[in-house]
């Protein structure tokens, strides 16, 4: 009798598990789909309507996009100020509350964009309230990320890591491809009117995402980690100096390794809209395109995520790297080809290979990098630095060599160069990381 009690017990505790698993899945997609959601409005944004609108200035139009982009940079810099702050609230007190506050702050301040009056309305104030709002979400997004990874590295069973892990990145395809579509269909609005009130309707609908994450989030549990860790490295006073002090390596092989991934991905997705234009692209052509490769990268990245379960985290994350050595100048020969097969291939290859490769693996491999109790703010901030270098100045670099050399084969070095470094840090990797505390 006591047998059949016990099983019944296990059981229900297996049936827990899994449907606590299930939602903490749904709330670390749907919060980092409002984190990207956001981050990619801005970067649409700023390639098709902030020059004109926040940002006039006459001659050449690649200036105001140029500037433009530095709005985009703003909102990268401010990142690891929020990896600090958010990372050292979500050590000390608690991963689940510090992430319904960044959720919170992030849909605010995406939906006020949507208000905001237009520089011909406001002057100078309306482009420099866009990029204090642009700081502001930085800071969000600079919390977000590494707590949405722990909620489900510290709870997923250690035979199914990667796979689980996987999930929370699925936000950056589904943010992506909510951000493309709802500006593909505005822009079927007639030119005066997208420009008036259209683009402002993508901002104003990010309201529905940040209501349901919410709701979600305020209904998981803890993550199993942080609750079952020693209450002297729960409430390290200062995680930030810790880490400093005693994983500095640990930090660096984090900002090398999210360079290739970030910086890719920006210069794939973002910069390739202002590239399509400069050579006389369809809009409509590279948008479409890349909607379509990220669709299939939201199920990629869960292949890849998986593989790394039976091959391991460093041979995925290889595939990634080499792949994007491999690709930096093809992809832009395939886009200056012009025609829409070409594009096609370009950002399949680029995405769901190359990207989903790296993005897949990314959140199990730099977590096992840090301890429990410097975690979250190992991950935040070895996030949230790379990518100023990557998909923080990238664009905008990659802008500006453009409009210098009136050419790609400077941002196909780039490219390299962000993937040469992360070769670097894998190398610096053990085959077999131990398991950490």
């Amino acid at each position: 009798m006591s047998n059949v009690v016990t099983e019944q017990k296990i059981s229900t505790e297996v049936s827990q598990d899994a449907n606590q698993m299930r939602k903490l899945v749904i709330a670390s997609v749907l919060g980092n789909a409002l984190e990207w959601y956001d981050f990619f409005l801005y970067g649409t944004a700023a390639a098709l309507v902030f020059g004109p609108l926040f940002f006039p200035v006459g001659g050449d139009p690649l200036q105001g996009t140029l500037l433009a982009f530095s709005g985009f940079a703003v909102g990268f810099l401010a990142r690891p100020l929020g990896g600090i702050i958010f990372g050292h609230l979500g050590d000390r007190y608690s991963r689940k509350m510090t992430l319904i506050m960044t959720l919170t702050l992030m849909g605010a301040t995406t939906f006020v964009i949507g208000l905001l009056p237009t520089y011909a309305q406001m002057g100078i104030w309306a482009p420099l309230t866009l990029i204090i709002l642009r700081f502001l979400q930085g800071v969000a997004s600079g919390g977000e990320w590494g707590g949405g990874v722990l909620m489900l590295s510290e709870n997923a069973p250690a035979s199914r890591r990667g796979y689980y892990t996987a999930w929370s990145q699925m936000g950056v395809s589904g943010g992506f491809v909510l951000s493309a579509f709802a500006f593909y269909l505005v822009q079927k609005l007639p030119e005066a009117d997208f420009m008036r009130w259209g683009w402002r309707l993508p901002f104003l609908l990010s309201i529905v995402i940040f209501l349901v994450g919410v709701y979600i989030r305020k209904n998981i549990r803890e993550s199993r980690a942080f609750t079952q860790a020693k209450p002297e490295d729960k409430h390290e006073k200062i995680p930030l100096l810790i880490l400093m002090r005693e994983h500095p390596k640990a930090l660096l092989q984090a900002i090398a390794l999210r360079l290739p991934e970030n910086g890719a991905s920006y210069i794939f997705f973002t910069f390739s809209v202002v590239y399509a234009k400069h050579i006389g692209i369809s809009t409509g052509d590279i948008i479409s395109a890349v909607t379509l490769a990220m669709l299939v990268e939201f199920f990629s990245i869960l292949f890849w995520g998986a593989l790394s379960d039976r091959i391991g985290l460093k041979p995925v994350y290889y595939i990634g790297v080499i792949g994007l050595l491999v690709m930096a100048f093809p992809f832009f020969w395939l886009l200056s080809t012009g025609s829409y097969g070409g594009i096609l291939l370009a950002m399949f290859l680029g995405l769901p290979f190359c990207h989903g490769a790296m993005i897949g693996t990314q959140p199990c491999i730099m977590s096992d990098l840090f301890p429990v109790r410097v975690r979250y703010s190992g991950l935040a901030l070895g996030h949230e630095v790379g990518s100023i270098f990557s998909g923080g100045l990238g664009p905008m670099l990659a802008v500006a060599l453009l409009i210098q050399f009136d050419a790609a084969w400077p941002i196909s070095i780039l490219l390299m160069v962000y993937a040469l470094l992360a070769w670097a840090a894998l190398r610096s990797l053990p085959s077999h990381k131990e398991e950490r505390e």
